[in-house]
């Protein structure tokens, strides 16, 4: 019997549901008396079968969760999409707080939320369909440097970016950087001001996972307004990381925080809890997400200053987005919070930046404004297979030889972001032409991530 027709005959909390899962697993045959026992719990008390779950239906009270009337109105771009993100984006819009949604071609299954998921509430925020790397953000940097460099100048380049980069859980700095970030008001919360030591120790590194930094080749074959560069190709850096452990923690006690207020919430909502904005907590989150997207920003910034002073290069061109954020904007006529989680910005004109994989082109796109898509599009490729698969599915000789003819020089990664554990990227460009326009393309050619088990090995 699935969470949905529990809710259906008024068996709404997850402790009511635990319970009718419980008698299920005893014997099927008592879904039979499940909506009678929801009509009448008084009457089922002293049953021996039922009793605990009548008792837990009681205990519903009469301000458990009720979801809307009708789902928020949601849209898909894409095929054949993973059942399960399809499946997250239809109970998102099921919250009395939704007023719309939209799923992009690389959505897949997360928490909550669907990576690739945008939601649209009124008058609340969601820690988790903003997501735990608050602000997790891409940036690009065109340098004065020859394209040449990429080989004649590799090993320069390679051993920079080891000095000026950290990866990884707990990555941090002996000498820390500098940057306004850490002037700014770390007491807006408790968290980020018992995290702001740690937060400075760590600016300027990058996450694990999917986060890199690398070298590649931007092409740009016609004039863009936007650019102060003829076409032609670029040597450029690009970069991908977010908050670090202090946006984890933000995360993680806000995101309590709200479920333990909603703890009426059904299963497979429990992890879309809302804080309402006008309360206390909800004005904490709000600044404390707001100060992660100031020091996301703040630790690409460091990276790619690094390295362009180090290299004695002078920046040509500067393109920055993040995702994983709430955004205060107007649609459909309404005051909203667009939570977009895993993915970009992509309102009328916004330039963004949208990466396929290690071995696979990343686009800089102009954003079209469609309203259906709540002003977005898709923050990458989109995963095609959990780690826990791509590590059993692939093996460090087989992709070095992959990324070798590709022309990749790969100085460290975890075998479960080796590019076969993405969708292609030109078939999810395809998918989102309504979305974004593309205007340039970088393609990777030295490239650093964390260290999830030696590419030499």
């Amino acid at each position: 019997m699935k969470m949905q027709e529990l809710q259906k005959i008024g068996i709404r909390t997850r402790k009511a549901q635990d319970e009718a899962v419980a008698l299920l697993k005893l014997n099927s045959a008592h879904a039979g008396s499940f909506a009678a026992v929801a009509e009448n719990a008084e009457a089922f008390l002293e049953d021996e079968t039922f009793q605990k779950l009548a008792q837990a239906i009681l205990d519903q009270g009469e301000d458990s969760f009720v979801p809307r009337e009708e789902p928020a109105p949601w849209g898909q771009w894409g095929e054949d999409l993973e059942e399960g993100a399809v499946n997250q984006m239809r109970n998102a819009c099921d919250l009395p707080v939704a007023c719309a949604g939209a799923l992009m071609p690389d959505a897949h299954l997360g928490y909550g939320l669907p990576i690739g998921g945008v939601l649209a509430t009124e008058g609340a925020v969601i820690p988790y369909a903003v997501g735990v790397d608050i602000a997790c953000r891409m940036k690009m940097t065109v340098l004065d440097l020859p394209v040449n460099w990429l080989e004649d100048e590799q090993d320069r380049l390679k051993s920079q970016l080891s000095r000026d980069t950290q990866f990884g859980i707990g990555a941090s700095f002996r000498k820390p950087h500098r940057h306004e970030v850490m002037d700014a008001d770390w007491d807006v919360s408790p968290i980020t001001r018992q995290n702001k030591d740690k937060a400075w120790s760590q600016l300027g590194s990058s996450g694990s996972g999917n986060h890199f930094v690398e070298f590649g080749i931007l092409t740009l074959t016609e004039s863009q307004p936007e650019f102060s560069i003829e076409p032609g190709k670029y040597l450029t850096l690009l970069s991908h990381s977010g908050s670090r452990g202090t946006g984890a923690a933000v995360a993680s006690h806000y995101s309590k925080l709200a479920m333990e207020q909603h703890s009426d919430l059904p299963r497979e909502l429990s992890h879309l809890a809302w804080l309402d904005l006008d309360s206390e907590e909800g004005q904490e989150y709000w600044a404390a997400m707001s100060l992660m997207g100031e020091y996301a920003a703040a630790n690409h910034a460091c990276i790619h200053r690094s390295l362009a002073k180090n290299l004695g290069a002078e920046v040509l061109v500067d393109i920055e987005n993040h995702h994983n954020f709430a955004w205060k904007e107007t649609h459909f006529g309404k005051d909203v919070i667009v939570h977009r989680k895993g993915a970009t910005p992509a309102g009328d004109g916004v330039l963004g930046i949208i990466p396929g994989s290690m071995a696979s082109p990343a686009f800089v796109v102009r954003g079209k404004g469609n309203p259906e898509s709540l002003h977005s599009a898709s923050h990458g490729a989109g995963r095609v297979m959990s780690r826990t698969k791509a590590k059993q599915a692939f093996h460090w000789p087989d992709e070095k030889k992959k990324l070798k003819e590709a022309g990749i020089t790969l100085l460290s990664a975890g075998l479960d972001e080796v590019p076969g554990v993405y969708k292609d990227i030109h078939s999810v460009m395809a998918a989102q032409d309504d979305l974004v326009e593309s205007i340039a393309q970088f393609d990777p050619k030295i490239v650093k991530m964390a260290n999830g088990g030696k590419a030499e090995d």
